[in-house]
C-alpha cells in the first residue's frame, strides 16, 4: 500500500529547508523543484582552499616550461635556415607556427564570446521569468536552466541599475581598450602567456580579498586554469610531439655526437608534455569536489612518469623512422585509428555536442600514439595495462627492426640506444607504480588505504544518489508475529513507541563528497546531469552556461551553489512501507 507524499519532504535534497527546496509543507511547483535536486557542486559557494606560493611557482614553472619549448624550436628553425637546410626549416617553424594558430584562434573566440556582454549584466543568452517558486529562474540558449532560490526573502539576480552616460562612456573605453589588448596579444602568439598571467593574478586576489571576494576570484582562478591547460594539451600534442620525434629522428639519422641545439630542442619538447599532461590532470581534479585533489607530489611523479615512457616511446619512433619513413607513417595512422575507435567505443562524455565529442576523440586518439590518457570512468587498471602492453610490444618491434636493419651491429651506439629505450620505459612504469601506489588522491594502494572521498562533517539524509533508479516495491514485506508485539529481531523487547502505519523508509547513506559543501545561502540550480569524472563539469567547458552562472554570480549579494539535476526518481517514485 503506498500513500502520496507532501513534495518537498520527500525530496532528496542536499540543501536547507528555505534555501534549495523551500519549506517542508510547500507542494506543487517548489516540490517539483526540490525533486530535481541532484549532486551539488562546490563551485563558487563551496569552500575554497586558499591560493599558496605552490600555486603561484606551479604557474611561474609552467611559463618557463612554455616559453622554453617555443624559444628552443624558433632557435633550432633559424639556425636549420641559417645552415641551407630549407625543408627542415620548414617542418621545424611547420610544427611550431600550426599549432598556435590554431590554439590562438581558439583562445581568442573564447575571449571574443566571453566578453560579448559585460559580466555584470543578464545579456541576451539570458533570459529571466518568475518560477512561482519563490525564486528566479534563469535559463540559457539550447545549453540549461539555472534556478537561483532566494534567502530571507531578498531577491536575487535583479539587474542592476542603469549607469549614467558618463560611467556608460568611461566603461566604453574601457571595453574598446581591452579588445585592442587582447588582439594584439593573441597576434603575438602569447594568448596563453596572458591567461597565466590572469590566473596567478586571480589566486593572488583571492588570497588577498576577504572571505566573500575570494571564494569568487579563486573560481574565477580554477576556469582560467581549465581553459589554458585544455589550450596547452591541445597544442602540445600538435606542436612539441611531432616536433620530438623530428628531432630525434635527425639525431639519430645523423649518428655521431648529437648537436646542442637539436638536443635542446628535444628536451624542451619532451618536458613540456609531461608538463602539460600532469597539469592538466591537477587542474581537472582540482576543479571537481566530488575528487580529491592532486598534490604537488603526485603531480611531479605524474611528471616523471610521463616523461620517461613519452621518451621511450619518442626515440623508438625516431629509430624506425630513421630507417622506414613511409612504413613509420603507415603505423602511426593506423595506430591512431584504433585507438580513435578504441575511445569512440567507450562512449565519452567530455563536450556539450556530437561533433565536439567526435573531434575530442580523434584529439585523444593522437594523445594515445605516445602516453596513457584517461578518458572513462571507473578503474582504468585493466586498460591502462593493456595500452601499455600494446606499447611494449610496438616499441620492442620499432626498434628490433631498426636494430636488425643494422644487420644487428654490436657497436656501442647501437647498444647504447636500445638500453636507453628499454631502460627509459621501465623507469616510467616505476614511477606510475609509485605514483598509484603511493601518491594517489585517494590513498595508497598498499597499506592502509583512505577512502576516495570525505564526507562532510556534519552529513544531511539524502534521498537515492544521483544516478539510481528506484521504482516502488512489487510487493510490501510480512510484519512477523515478533514485530507486532514489539520484539525487535534479536529477540529483545524494543523500548521504543509503536511506529506510525505508513512510514517513509529511510534513505541510503549520504553520498560522499570530496570536501564539505556548504548549506546554506542561494542555489543555482542546473538543469543537466553532472558529467562523470575524468570529464570537465558543464560550467568548465559550456560557455553560455559558464556565461549565465557569472552572471546571476555578480547579481546575487551571497555567492550562490551550483547543484545539477539529479538522474534519480521522482517524488512519486519513492518507497513507502506499512505494518498493516
Amino acid at each position: 500500500m503506498a500513500a502520496k507524499s507532501d513534495g518537498a519532504a520527500a525530496a532528496a535534497s542536499p540543501a536547507p529547508e528555505g534555501a534549495a527546496g523551500g519549506a517542508r509543507g510547500s507542494a506543487g511547483a517548489r516540490g517539483e523543484a526540490a525533486a530535481a535536486e541532484g549532486p551539488e557542486v562546490a563551485g563558487p559557494g563551496g569552500s575554497a582552499p586558499r591560493y599558496g606560493l605552490r600555486d603561484c611557482c606551479w604557474v611561474l614553472c609552467a611559463l618557463l616550461v612554455f616559453f622554453s619549448d617555443g624559444a628552443t624550436d624558433l632557435w633550432l628553425a633559424a639556425s636549420y635556415y641559417l645552415q641551407g637546410q630549407r625543408i627542415f626549416f620548414g617542418l621545424t617553424l611547420l610544427f611550431v607556427l600550426l599549432p598556435s594558430l590554431v590554439v590562438q584562434l581558439l583562445s581568442f573566440r573564447w575571449f571574443v564570446y566571453d566578453y560579448t556582454e559585460p559580466a555584470g549584466t543578464l545579456g541576451p543568452a539570458v533570459s529571466t521569468k518568475d518560477s512561482g517558486t519563490g525564486g528566479l529562474s534563469v535559463s540559457t540558449k539550447d545549453s540549461a536552466t539555472a534556478f537561483l532560490a532566494k534567502e530571507g526573502g531578498s531577491e536575487l539576480g535583479s539587474r542592476p541599475p542603469a549607469p549614467s552616460s558618463a560611467s556608460a562612456h568611461r566603461r566604453r573605453c574601457c571595453r574598446f581598450c581591452v579588445w585592442l589588448l587582447q588582439t594584439l596579444v593573441h597576434l603575438l602568439q602569447l594568448g596563453q602567456v596572458w591567461r597565466y598571467l590572469r590566473t596567478m593574478y586571480l589566486g593572488l586576489q583571492s588570497r588577498w580579498r576577504g572571505e566573500r571576494l575570494r571564494r569568487h576570484f579563486y573560481w574565477r582562478m580554477l576556469f582560467e586554469s581549465a581553459d589554458v591547460s585544455m589550450l596547452r594539451l591541445l597544442e602540445t600534442f600538435l606542436r612539441s610531439a611531432p616536433q620530438l620525434v623530428l628531432q630525434l629522428s635527425l639525431l639519430v639519422h645523423r649518428g655521431g655526437r648529437p648537436d646542442l641545439l637539436p638536443a635542446l630542442s628535444t628536451s624542451a619538447s619532451l618536458v613540456s608534455l609531461a608538463w602539460t599532461l600532469a597539469s592538466y590532470q591537477k587542474v581537472l581534479r582540482d576543479s571537481r569536489d566530488d575528487k580529491r585533489p592532486l598534490s604537488y607530489k603526485g603531480a611531479v611523479a605524474q611528471v616523471l612518469w610521463h616523461l620517461f615512457t613519452i621518451a621511450a616511446r619518442g626515440l623508438a619512433f625516431a629509430l624506425f623512422a630513421s630507417v622506414y619513413r613511409l612504413y613509420f607513417g603507415i603505423f602511426v595512422v593506423a595506430h591512431w585509428c584504433v585507438m580513435t575507435f578504441w575511445v569512440i567505443q567507450g562512449e565519452t562524455d567530455f563536450c556539450m555536442s556530437k561533433w565536439e565529442e567526435i573531434i575530442y576523440n580523434m584529439v585523444v586518439g593522437i594523445i594515445y600514439i605516445f602516453c596513457w590518457f584517461n578518458v572513462k570512468e571507473g578503474r582504468s587498471r585493466r586498460r591502462m595495462t593493456l595500452y601499455y602492453g600494446i606499447v611494449l610490444l610496438e616499441n620492442a618491434a620499432l626498434t628490433g627492426f631498426w636494430y636488425a636493419s643494422r644487420n644487428f651491429s654490436a657497436d656501442l651506439h647501437s647498444l647504447i640506444l636500445v638500453c636507453v629505450v628499454a631502460s627509459s620505459f621501465a623507469l616510467g612504469i616505476f614511477f606510475m607504480c609509485v605514483y598509484y601506489c603511493l601518491l594517489h588522491p585517494n590513498g595508497p594502494m598498499l597499506g592502509p588505504q583512505a577512502p576516495g572521498c570525505i564526507c562532510p562533517e556534519t552529513p544531511e539524509p539524502r534521498g537515492p544518489p544521483a544516478d539510481a533508479v528506484t521504482s516502488p516495491p512489487r510487493s510490501l514485506p510480512r510484519t512477523t508475529g515478533a514485530e507486532r508485539d514489539g520484539v525487535s529481531v534479536g529477540g529483545e523487547r524494543a523500548g521504543t513507541p509503536t511506529p506510525p502505519v505508513f512510514q517513509v523508509r529511510p534513505g541510503l547513506p549520504p553520498t560522499p563528497v570530496a570536501r564539505a559543501l556548504r548549506t546554506e545561502g542561494p542555489v543555482i540550480r542546473i538543469d543537466l546531469p553532472r558529467k562523470k569524472y575524468p570529464a570537465w563539469d558543464a560550467h568548465f567547458i559550456d560557455r553560455r552556461l559558464r556565461k549565465t552562472i557569472l552572471a546571476l554570480e555578480y547579481s546575487s549579494p551571497v555567492t550562490p551553489r551550483l547543484q545539477y539535476r539529479s538522474m534519480g526518481t521522482s517524488q512519486e517514485l519513492l518507497e513507502y512501507e506499512t505494518t498493516v
